[in-house]
């Protein structure tokens, strides 16, 4: 009887690694008849069909129109059922919110945004982003939410999905985000840092899964996204990348997080900010001038556009700050030898004035080898470009490192996922 249960249980095991196979095949475009499902896996036809019914059953699969016939009759093609589920993506900066609803394909249908200061804390910023999300799901309420995907602006600890002492974050160290969301959607969440999303973004508009690229954002703060052979690398902890907090030789600018002398001190949005303030009042002139005295707040986006408009004093911040940049990059591309850096962030609204001067250090100082096939190019400007990352860091998540441990189920659940992630570990 044992003998009996064990061979049983084995049969069953077997057929489930076969299905699951199958429901990937159709997903990654791998096979899309039947046919070719048997030609691939070595399955018998009856075997297939049986899998494939199954896989229909599950709700993972569909019957697609008619593929090109090879002199019988034409097969059926099979589709994904990528309107079985969606992913919610929230993704918090330093000035605003933008949430987003995507299909399981990775296309996203439907989004929100607005300008919000996180430095307000965690209980309020969260209360609002729920209420942005909340909207949009509420115009499909048929379709279950199968994973969500939260960016922030500052060092995360991507296993626990905690804030670790975000500098311009106050109050959120350390704060269980991924919870407020699991308990408000019954669906498992992933929190990482910003930069990695829209790292990921870029690797899905690339449709490169071998790609080594370092994202690199110039914005309020710097960090960097590092994609190494089409994975983000993360680090042992979730550190890795974050170049804003290196040491910029000579510096004593006192930056946010404590420390002196750090790059984002000296190069980010808000370290312009302070110097065009004080150039202001030593007498500067120009566009900047005249917005301050008419009231108007400086943001890096309003530098950026001044320095592509012509203003000198934009002009001089921005060429400063993407010299001193460009010295720490290099560094990276010396370590790293990547085949394409993506600048991006507001700061990057300079165009070719930024580039160039990143371009320059980066080729002056690295090795010529690491140089060779280097690609240095500015990001899309793209408001949904967040969004498109943070449901790409999703759907890995789902379909590459826990779709195993979940899918006899159908769909998703946080109980399964964190338990897949605690085997893992």
């Amino acid at each position: 009887m044992a003998r009996e249960s064990t061979l049983r249980f084995g049969a069953q095991t077997d057929e489930m690694t076969s299905l699951l196979r199958i429901v990937n095949m159709v997903r990654t475009g791998e096979a899309a008849t039947r046919p070719e499902i048997g030609r691939v896996t070595g399955l018998g036809r009856g075997v297939v069909t049986q899998r494939v019914d199954h896989a229909i059953e599950m709700g993972y699969l569909a019957d697609g129109e008619f593929g090109p016939s090879s002199g019988g009759r034409a097969p059926r093609t099979l589709r994904f059922r990528g309107d079985a589920g969606r992913i919610v993506v929230c993704a918090l900066g330093a000035l605003h919110i933008h949430v987003g609803v995507a299909l399981l394909d990775g296309d996203v249908v439907d989004q929100e945004h607005s300008p919000w200061d996180i430095a307000r804390g965690p209980a309020e910023t969260l209360d609002k982003a729920l209420s942005m999300i909340d909207e949009v799901l509420a115009r499909t309420p048929d379709v279950p939410v199968w994973g969500i995907g939260v960016g922030l602006p500052g060092p995360v600890d991507f296993d626990s999905g905690r804030p670790v002492a975000p500098p311009i974050m106050p109050g959120w160290n350390g704060f269980d985000v991924r919870r407020r969301f699991e308990q408000r959607y019954d669906a498992p969440v992933w929190v990482d840092n910003d930069v990695n999303l829209l790292t990921f973004g870029e690797r899905a508009r690339r449709d490169d899964d071998r790609l080594d690229l370092i994202y690199c954002k110039i914005g309020s703060g710097i960090g960097a996204g590092l994609l190494s052979h089409g994975r983000i690398h993360r680090g042992v902890n979730g550190a890795a990348g974050d170049i804003g907090h290196v040491r910029v030789r000579d510096s004593d600018a006192l930056c946010r997080c404590g420390k002196v002398g750090c790059l984002e001190a000296v190069a980010g949005g808000w370290a312009m900010i302070r110097d065009a303030l004080a150039e202001i009042e030593a007498g500067a002139t120009g566009v900047l001038t005249t917005a301050v005295a008419d009231g108007e707040e400086l943001t890096p986006e309003l530098i950026s556009i001044a320095a592509e408009n012509g203003d000198a004093l934009a002009i001089r911040l921005v060429q400063r700050s993407a010299r001193v940049v460009g010295e720490s990059i290099a560094a990276l591309v010396n370590m790293f030898n990547p085949s394409v850096i993506v600048i991006g962030g507001a700061m990057a609204g300079a165009g070719e004035l930024l580039l160039a001067e990143v371009r320059q250090r980066v080729y002056e100082l690295s090795l010529p080898l690491a140089t060779r096939d280097l690609t240095i190019a500015q990001s899309v400007n793209d408001r949904r470009e967040p969004l498109r990352g943070g449901v790409e860091m999703v759907r890995e998540q789902l379909f590459e490192v826990t779709f195993p441990r979940w899918f006899s189920d159908g769909r998703p659940s946080v109980v399964a996922i964190r338990g897949a992630l605690e085997a893992v570990a």
